[in-house]
C-alpha cells in the first residue's frame, strides 16, 4: 500500500487557474513533471520563478552561497503580521544578529536540559490520549495539543493546562485555518505603503496571538530582572547578548521571536507526528517494533532517548514523505545561470523538499513507506544530498536537534501504551498551506494495548 500523496494539477494551466489551485492546497497546484525534473520555469506577468530539484544547485542555494540567495519577501508578506521581523523572515545583518542570539539557547547541551519538560509533555499527552482509548480519535488535535504542550513546558515552563498557554494554542490554530501565507503581494509586487489586503480574520488572530505573547514575553522579563525567573529556553534566550554588540532582545524583538518558536515548533511537530501515528497504523509491523523499543521509556532520564533508533528512522521518514514545510522561497541577488538558464537579479529560487523527497531520479520507491532505507547505500547518500526537512546550511531550522528528540519521544511513549489502527473509509488527503495537513483530517482507531 502506498501513503496518499496530491493528485498533481494538468500540465498547462492559465495563471489565475494556478492561483485559484494554490489558495485550494500548494501541492496539488504543481505538476506531476517536477518529480521528474532537475529544474521547471514559472513565468508569470509580474515575475520569474525557477523550482529546483538537482542537488548540487540546491547545495549552492542552501549551502555554498547562502547570503547570496536570501529569503523571499513575497513569502513573508503572507506571514507578517504575526511572525513581524523573526528570524524566520528577516536576511542580512538582522538575521545574523538574531542567530547569534537564539542559536546557544538550541546547542547540544541545552537538549538535555530541556528532555525532562518534553517528557512530562508525553506522558500528558499518553494520559489524555488512554482517556480516549476505545475509539476513532481525530489525531492532528490531538498532536496539536502534545506539540504545544512541549512549546510551553521548554519555552515557558507553562503546561498546556494552563490559561494562556490555552488561549494562545487555540487562536494559533485559527490563524492556520485563515491561510495567512496566500496574500496579493506574493503574487504581485506591491510599494510599501500600499496595503497588503489581508483578510479580517488572520489579522484578528495575528493580533490576539502577539498580545497574548507580549503578556508573557513582559510578564518574564520582570522575573529575570527579580531574579525569579526559570532556567528554560525563553530566559537563556532572553538573557542571552549578541557577542558581536553586547545588545540583547528587546521586548518587541522577543515577540516576535516567540511567535515563530510557537509556529515553527508547534505547527511543523504536530504534522509531522500526526502523519507519523498514521504511517505506523497503516503499516502495523513498524507500530509494534517501535512499541516493543518504546518499553525502554520508563524513568524520563534523557539517555532513553538514545535507545529509540527504530522510532528515528520511522519518523526520519515521515518527515521525508510528507515534510511539515513543503516549500522554501530564496531569491536572486544578482543574474544567476542554473542548468544553461539564465535567472535575473530578483527571480524567486523555489526549493521544494516535498517534490525533492520524491524525486524519481534519486529515491528507490520514492513514494513507499519504508524506514529501513535509512540503512541502505542509497537512503545514506539521499539523506546528504536530497533530504532537507529542516533546511540546510546556515539557515538550517536551529531547532532541528530538538525535533529529532521530540519527535521520536512522542511517537514511542503513545506507542508504548496503545494501538493506532487506519479507518479503511477515512483515508487523509495531504494539503498544504502553511504546513503538510490533511484536508479533513486524520481519523485513527486508538485500543489499549
Amino acid at each position: 500500500m502506498i501513503p496518499p500523496k496530491p493528485r498533481a494539477r494538468p500540465e498547462r494551466v492559465s495563471l489565475w487557474r494556478y492561483l485559484r489551485l494554490f489558495r485550494q492546497d500548494i501541492l496539488s497546484a504543481q505538476p506531476a513533471k517536477l518529480y521528474r525534473a532537475w529544474m521547471a520555469e514559472f513565468r508569470t506577468p509580474f515575475f520569474r520563478s525557477y523550482l529546483v530539484n538537482q542537488p548540487d544547485l540546491v547545495k549552492t542555494v542552501l549551502r555554498d552561497r547562502p547570503m547570496d540567495f536570501p529569503k523571499s519577501d513575497r513569502i513573508g508578506e503572507g506571514l507578517r503580521p504575526l511572525l513581524g521581523d523573526s528570524v524566520f523572515l528577516t536576511n542580512g545583518a538582522d538575521w545574523q544578529r538574531q542567530r547569534r542570539i537564539i542559536d546557544p539557547a538550541f546547542e547540544g547541551g541545552r537538549l538535555r536540559d530541556t528532555y525532562p519538560q518534553m517528557w512530562a509533555a508525553s506522558e500528558s499527552a499518553a494520559t489524555r490520549l488512554g482517556a480516549r482509548a476505545g475509539g476513532v480519535v481525530e489525531i492532528e488535535e490531538v498532536t496539536s495539543h502534545a506539540a504545544a504542550d512541549v512549546i510551553f513546558r521548554t519555552l515557558f515552563s507553562l503546561p498546556i493546562e494552563d490559561a494562556v498557554a490555552q488561549a494562545v494554542f487555540h487562536e494559533f490554530r485559527a490563524y492556520q485555518r485563515s491561510q495567512p501565507i496566500l496574500n496579493l503581494a506574493a503574487f504581485v509586487p506591491l510599494p510599501a505603503w500600499m496595503p497588503r489586503f489581508f483578510r479580517r480574520d488572520t489579522r484578528a488572530a495575528a493580533a490576539r496571538i502577539r498580545e497574548l505573547i507580549t503578556g508573557l514575553t513582559e510578564d518574564r522579563m520582570a522575573e529575570i530582572r527579580a531574579g525569579t525567573a526559570p532556567d528554560d529556553l525563553a530566559t537563556k534566550i532572553m538573557t542571552t547578548a549578541d557577542p558581536e554588540t553586547g545588545q540583547t532582545f528587546s521586548a518587541q524583538e522577543m515577540v516576535d521571536q516567540v511567535a515563530i518558536f510557537f509556529l515553527a515548533g508547534h505547527e511543523t511537530s504536530a504534522s509531522a507526528l500526526a502523519w507519523a501515528l498514521y504511517l505506523v497504523a497503516l503499516y502495523p509491523e513498524w507500530q509494534d517494533r517501535i512499541a516493543e523499543e518504546a518499553q525502554a521509556l520508563q524513568t524520563g532520564d534523557f539517555a532513553e532517548a538514545a535507545k529509540l533508533r527504530i522510532s528515528r528512522d520511522v519518523f526520519r521518514e515521515t518527515l521525508r514523505l510528507y515534510p511539515p514545510v513543503p516549500m522554501m522561497v530564496r531569491e536572486t541577488t544578482c543574474p544567476e545561470r542554473f542548468r544553461d538558464r539564465d535567472l535575473p537579479k530578483g527571480a524567486q529560487v523555489v526549493l521544494s523538499p516535498w517534490h525533492l523527497h520524491r524525486h524519481e531520479r534519486l529515491w528507490d520507491r520514492p513514494d513507499d513507506f519504508d524506514p529501513a532505507r535509512w540503512e541502505t547505500e542509497n537512503g545514506r547518500s539521499c539523506m546528504r544530498e536530497a533530504f532537507i526537512p529542516f533546511s540546510a546550511g546556515a539557515r538550517v531550522c536551529t531547532g532541528a536537534g530538538f525535533a529529532m528528540v521530540e519527535g521520536p519521544l512522542l511517537l514511542s511513549r503513545l506507542l508504548r501504551d496503545l494501538r493506532f489502527e487506519s479507518v479503511p473509509d477515512r483515508v487523509p488527503d495531504p494539503v498544504a498551506h502553511l504546513t503538510v495537513r490533511a484536508r479533513d483530517g486524520i481519523a485513527l482507531r486508538v485500543t489499549r494495548r
